[in-house]
This record gives structure tokens, C-alpha cells and sequence, in this order.
């Protein structure tokens, strides 16, 4: 089984790093230019307007697959900081548990940025492209 699916394993990758880019874009775009329209991105404060441009900035560049280690290492790190800082500490007490705090997406985004970050973008990407 792991020698018919080994050769879609690149391919897997590219594709991963796509809809990881992907999801964070359209979180940058919700948090600056309110589209689509979400109550909860209405009135952010300036943290998550910084947070809001890294997404969408990192976004971009991991959807193209440009500068691919670099960018998935800076949103590992913005992920990990969106779960301690805004779901983990939101209320008066500390919640832990992703769970009950509504970070589990972050978390998630969080491990998948880090292991682009060590992979790299895949085969096809402006940095494999670039490579040839």
C-alpha cells in the first residue's frame, strides 16, 4: 500500500500547503477587508488587525507556494500565539482544553504550517519552479 500512494506523496504535499494558504487567506480577507461579513471581525482591535495582515500576506504566498519555509515558519508561530493569546487566555481564567477555548483550528493550523515549514511547498510551487 505505502509503494501505490509513495509516488502521490509530493503531489499531497503541494495540495496541503494550498489549502492550509488557503484557509489562512481567507481569514486575512475576513479580518481586513470584512469580506464576507462576519459580526465576530467587525470591531477588531489592532492585535488581530496585525494578526489579520499576517494571514493574509502568509496566506498569499503559501497558496502560490513562494518562500514556502520561511512563510509556514512565521505562521506556525502567529497560530501558536492565536491560541495562547486569543482562545486560551479570552476569558478571566485560563481555559485549556481546545475544545472549550474554540482553538482547536488554530492548534491545527499551528502543527500543519510547522511541518510545511520543515517539508517545504512540493512540486509544484513558484519555489520548485524557481528551482528549475
Amino acid at each position: 500500500m505505502d509503494q501505490t500512494f509513495s509516488k502521490f506523496q509530493p503531489y499531497a504535499l503541494s495540495l496541503l500547503r494550498f489549502i492550509t494558504g488557503l484557509v489562512l487567506l481567507q481569514y486575512g480577507i475576513a479580518k481586513i477587508f470584512k469580506f464576507p461579513v462576519v459580526p465576530y471581525f467587525a470591531n477588531i482591535p489592532p492585535l488581530i488587525t496585525v494578526a489579520g495582515t499576517i494571514e493574509l500576506v502568509g496566506g498569499a504566498l503559501l497558496l502560490l507556494g513562494l518562500f514556502t519555509r520561511p512563510v509556514a515558519f512565521i505562521l506556525s508561530g502567529q497560530m501558536a500565539c492565536a491560541y495562547f493569546i486569543g482562545h486560551m487566555f479570552k476569558g478571566a481564567d485560563p481555559v485549556f482544553l481546545p475544545l472549550l477555548n474554540g482553538g482547536t483550528l488554530a492548534i491545527a493550523l499551528c502543527f500543519t504550517c510547522l511541518y510545511i515549514a520543515t517539508a517545504g511547498g512540493g512540486p509544484i510551487s513558484v519555489d520548485a519552479a524557481m528551482k528549475k
